[in-house]
Parts: C-alpha cells; structure tokens; sequence
C-alpha cells in the first residue's frame, strides 16, 4: 500500500519531532504540520527513517531527559 510519501526514495523528507519526542518524517516540499518541528536532518525516505531509528527509542520509552 503506498503512502504519500511513496514506498521508494524518490521523496525528498525531512525528520520532524513534537513535544512528546515523538519522530516521523515529512515531504521537505510541505510546510511542517501544527506541532511538529524539523529534527535537523533532511535526505531520502530511507536515510530519514535510518536516522530516527538512531535518536528514537520508540512510542513506549520516556523522553531523553
């Protein structure tokens, strides 16, 4: 099932975070949404996801303090 995003690298993202910690990525030709900000790291799908694997421990683990 494709996403907006598309299932390949053709999308340009970014990573983007809100008050919970919360990660995902967003189409870098779409304004931010309410409540979430850019995370400071923009690439391919592929490389975004890459990168919140790396700084996101997941929905269920508490904030870094």
């Amino acid at each position: 099932m494709a996403t907006f995003l598309g299932d390949d690298d053709l999308v340009p993202c970014t990573v983007v975070v809100n008050d919970a910690a919360q990660y995902s990525i967003w189409p870098q030709d779409r304004p931010v949404p309410a409540g979430w900000r850019a995370a400071g790291f923009t690439g391919p799908r592929s490389a975004c996801l890459a990168h919140i694997e790396t700084v996101w421990a997941g929905p269920t683990a508490a904030p870094a303090a």
